[in-house]
């Protein structure tokens, strides 16, 4: 059997991002087998046992996950000339508490919080940011599987074979998009269910049927809704809230 880089299994495995674990290796916090490895670029069998040192487990429970209600015009990700990123609006006097008492806010939050998962700018709605390569492989990594709810306003005529085209039959990039669930929500907008995120995917499937759209709102990610946070706020994932 061929061994494998540590920090790679790690993330495998779900116990950390690789950029993690190589920080818990270099720091003496992660064991195989029971014995101590400390030096990166480490390999070892995928049968074999890895755990991580309790200091290892409470950095991660102090971990935070950030939830944006995105309004347009901002990017989700690195800004853009004339566009501002979505993070700029994590800031003490745009928290939303949900339900109190809520986390206290900290300058430090704010360090290594990355975005899990993309929203164009011409799009709001629900967009997830993280300090936790656990949760950011869980929403982004290849084999992610997280449903992710849209409310999308279109404009056009869509006969119920090209509706059943949307549910599954369509190619991007010369590839097979997964089966979706997409129905009419009232006469102007759609609910789209996705299960995969490729960039601008729903304008470019409307775009396939002769719709277009003309607005789009990110709802649901996984079991994590947008429910009443207000549009350009944000709050924390609470210790109780799984996607």
């Amino acid at each position: 059997m061929e061994k494998i880089r540590l920090s790679k299994l790690m993330s495998e495995q779900g116990l950390c991002s690789r950029r993690e674990a190589d920080r818990y290796i270099e720091r003496g916090w992660v064991f195989v087998d029971g014995m101590q490895i400390s030096e990166l670029g480490s390999k070892i069998l995928p049968s074999q046992k890895i755990t991580l040192h309790k200091a290892a487990q409470s950095q991660q429970t102090q971990l935070v996950t950030i939830l944006v209600n995105k309004p347009v015009g901002y990017v989700s990700g690195q800004p853009e000339p004339g566009y501002q990123p979505a993070v700029q609006l994590i800031k003490p006097d745009a928290q939303f508490c949900n339900q109190p008492p809520c986390k206290h806010f900290k300058p430090v939050h704010l360090k290594n919080l990355a975005p899990a998962g993309r929203l164009d700018i011409d799009s709001q709605g629900l967009l997830i940011f993280t300090q936790d390569g656990r949760i950011a492989r869980q929403l982004i990594g290849n084999d992610s599987s997280i449903e992710k709810e849209y409310l999308v306003r279109v404009k056009g005529h869509l006969p119920e074979d090209k509706l059943k085209l949307l549910n599954h039959g369509l190619s991007l990039d010369g590839k097979v998009l997964k089966p979706a669930k997409i129905q009419w929500q009232n006469e102007d907008q759609l609910r789209f269910v996705l299960r995969e995120g490729k960039k601008r995917q729903i304008r470019r499937m409307c775009e396939l049927v002769g719709l277009q759209v003309t607005g789009l709102k990110r709802v649901r990610i996984g079991k994590i809704r947008l429910g009443n946070l207000p549009e350009g706020r944000w709050r924390y994932l609470e210790d109780r809230e799984r996607f």
